[in-house]
């Protein structure tokens, strides 16, 4: 293994010490694969953060392209052997990874999209369009009350998925999450496909229920899939892998986007069922058979995906737990981890702040976007009674959405953009084309340009997925350590739907140029507090977060010296408490050195039992020594590293990195 690489450098680049003097050639050379990953360290040992801002452009453009280059001539070698093996690749690593957030898309987005149906002529428009409030038998069919609740109980079922799931996740592992989340999807799906009632009335009660059991497990999907996605990538063994440096946002954001792509089918299947159920014409008045017929299959159809969901999660997916187990077994807890959560919330509640405000400004905007499309619609097309006009451009909508959720996925992860810049930037482009109409509503809704309103509408979801949508799915996972991982996200996501619920009621009151005049604002609210208080995790060793909690967990805090608290891995906050103090290269890589020393003595023990005999070690114990590094122990255990002092030898550190 060639690495001609010094060990290391500090800031200002200028060689420092070795933490062994007496490597060998081929030592040193190991230690700094080990250590020093070349994708994340130059030739010199310099972190790519602590390099000028030229030198960091040219490291992380040149490494970056030659990424890319190899994962193209991967991608040429696959074909070769096999045409569609990328095809079968994609689905394995981004598909069904993100299978479940794609049902939740299709059938939690389906509801807006049916709603205009049912008020449509012809269909049930005594029913669903009546008072927002009150019951009146003689003037209507149905309870406004119950009507509006189709809304509102949804995402309050979501709401409790969140937080339920995300506490029962930390507690009995991601795996009895995720089948739990999919077996309600399924149960819901059933119920919202068998809806019924002898009175309109009762219909809509036993729909609205089936709505809010379904949206349990939706709100359950949401901290189950980011943490296991995240988790998966980085995996549980001891050394982190370039995976986990180079793709892990990408790995989850690919789950992710399997959100847009729910919509997406299910605005297709929308529109093709109807036209096969009202005998090929999409124009007004429809038929309740046709109306009943469209909505029922549109539901049963992803049914069945998630009955397949619950099969693949119960026998498919055994190690989902691996992570949180071996983080559990460090701090030496069985159960829900408290001790940790009292400590993240004392050590990083601010990033909490940041994910959860975040999250709620985000979904004003994004499912505000969705709430108020009819109204959108009914301005630049407002002279028909259809529903195929308002249907065709959520059409268009979703496919821009879609173009932002990959171009995001492929972003995500380049350090001289990332998760904060991207969600900072997409933030602020909502803001710009949502109050640029409004305080020129008249003039962008006039004939005469209502092609740039348009636009604006459209791009604007374009920025909300190439921006806060998916980043604040992925960094209410990332910035939090993993025994409390998916409390923090579910917590962060329930905040996030009160934002989708205050869209909810706020939109039902006020017009449509009012809605332009409130909206931008929250958008400006998430610039301000991803500014202040969201780290940026782009580039970040994940294991190395992991290392820097163990410190803290032990109270330690000011021992860890490590690229965890690295000025460019902490918020603004963060370094005006002062947590970046603690940075110091050179000190980190001897104590590394270190704990690899007290881990190798401890694997070295664990092989042989007390009669020499050779026993099973857990499967969480993974023989990363080479030879080389095994020597160099060997060789020097007697006296222990020349530069460490007693006092740190002992410490019993895991080596993580």
């Amino acid at each position: 293994m060639a690495d001609n690489r010094a060990l290391p450098v500090a800031y200002n680049e200028t060689t420092v010490a070795e933490p062994a003097h007496d490597m060998s050639e081929s030592e040193r050379q190991i230690f700094n694969y080990l250590i020093h990953p070349d994708d994340s360290y130059d030739a010199n040992g310099v972190y790519w953060a602590d390099m000028p801002i030229g030198k960091r452009i040219g490291f992380v453009g040149s490494y970056d392209a030659a990424e890319a280059k190899k994962e193209l001539k991967s991608i040429g070698s696959m074909m070769k052997k096999d045409p569609l093996s990328p095809v079968g690749y994609y689905f394995r690593n981004m598909v069904i990874p993100g299978a479940g957030l794609g049902l939740e898309g299709y059938v939690l987005f389906s509801i807006g999209n049916i709603k205009p149906l049912f008020q449509a002529p012809g269909a049930f428009t005594s029913c669903w369009k009546a008072p927002p409030v009150g019951y009146s038998k003689t003037a209507h069919d149905c309870n406004g009350t119950w009507i509006a609740a189709a809304d509102y109980l949804e995402i309050i079922g979501i709401i409790i998925g969140q937080v339920l799931v995300g506490l029962l996740g930390d507690w009995l592992g991601r795996r009895w999450g995720l089948i739990q989340d999919a077996t309600i999807m399924f149960i819901g799906l059933v119920m919202l496909t068998a809806a019924w009632g002898t009175t309109l009335n009762g219909w809509v009660i036993c729909y609205v229920w089936s709505l809010f059991f379904y949206g349990i497990g939706v709100g359950g999907e949401y901290p189950m899939t980011a943490t296991s996605s995240m988790e998966n990538a980085v995996g549980s063994g001891k050394i982190s892998t370039k995976e986990d440096r180079l793709h892990r946002g990408r790995k989850v954001t690919s789950a992710f986007l399997m959100q847009g792509w729910g919509q997406f089918v299910n605005q297709v299947l929308l529109i093709l069922l109807l036209l096969i159920f009202h005998h090929g014409s999409g124009n007004a008045p429809y038929s309740k058979v046709a109306a009943q017929w469209t909505y029922r299959v549109s539901f049963a159809i992803p049914a069945v995906g998630t009955l397949w969901l619950v099969y693949y999660r119960t026998f498919k997916m055994r190690s989902a737990s691996k992570q949180l187990l071996a983080a559990k077994a460090k701090s030496k807890v069985t159960g829900y981890d408290v001790e940790s959560l009292r400590m993240t919330l004392k050590y990083f509640g601010p990033r909490l702040l940041a994910t959860a405000g975040g999250w709620f400004a985000n979904d004003i905007f994004f499912y505000g976007n969705k709430l108020f499309q009819s109204k959108f619609i009914a301005v630049i097309s407002p002279a028909t009674t259809s529903i195929m006009p308002n249907w065709l451009w959520n059409l268009v909508n979703v496919t821009c959405s879609l173009v932002g959720y990959y171009l995001a996925s492929f972003l995500i992860d380049n350090k001289l953009y990332g998760r904060k810049k991207m969600q900072i930037v997409g933030f602020l482009m909502d803001f710009i084309l949502f109050i640029v109409p409004a305080f020129h509503y008249k003039y962008y809704t006039s004939p005469a340009h209502i092609k740039e309103f348009q636009a604006m509408y459209f791009l604007s979801s374009f920025f909300n997925q190439f921006g806060p949508n998916a980043v604040t799915f992925l960094v209410a996972a990332e910035v939090f350590p993993t025994p409390i991982r998916a409390t923090a996200h579910g917590f962060s996501a329930a905040v996030g739907k009160l934002g989708a619920l205050t869209a909810a009621i706020m939109f039902n009151y006020i017009s449509t140029q009012t809605i332009f005049y409130t909206v931008p604002w929250f958008a400006f609210m998430g610039v301000a507090l991803t500014f202040v208080f969201l780290p940026d995790t782009t580039g970040l060793d994940l294991k190395e977060q992991e290392r820097r909690w163990q410190f803290i967990r032990s109270g330690r805090e000011q021992d860890y010296h490590g690229v965890a608290v690295h000025p460019k891995h902490l918020s603004l906050w963060e370094r005006f408490r002062g947590a970046g103090k603690y940075y110091d290269p050179e000190a980190d890589y001897k104590q590394k050195v270190q704990e690899m020393r007290t881990d190798w003595e401890s694997s070295q023990n664990r092989k042989v039992n007390e009669k020499g005999e050779v026993v099973d070690i857990h499967e969480d114990v993974e023989d990363v020594w080479s030879s080389d590094v095994s020597t160099y122990f060997e060789r020097t255990k007697t006296g222990g590293s020349p530069d460490m002092p007693a006092q740190e030898k002992s410490n019993g550190y895991d080596y993580d990195h």
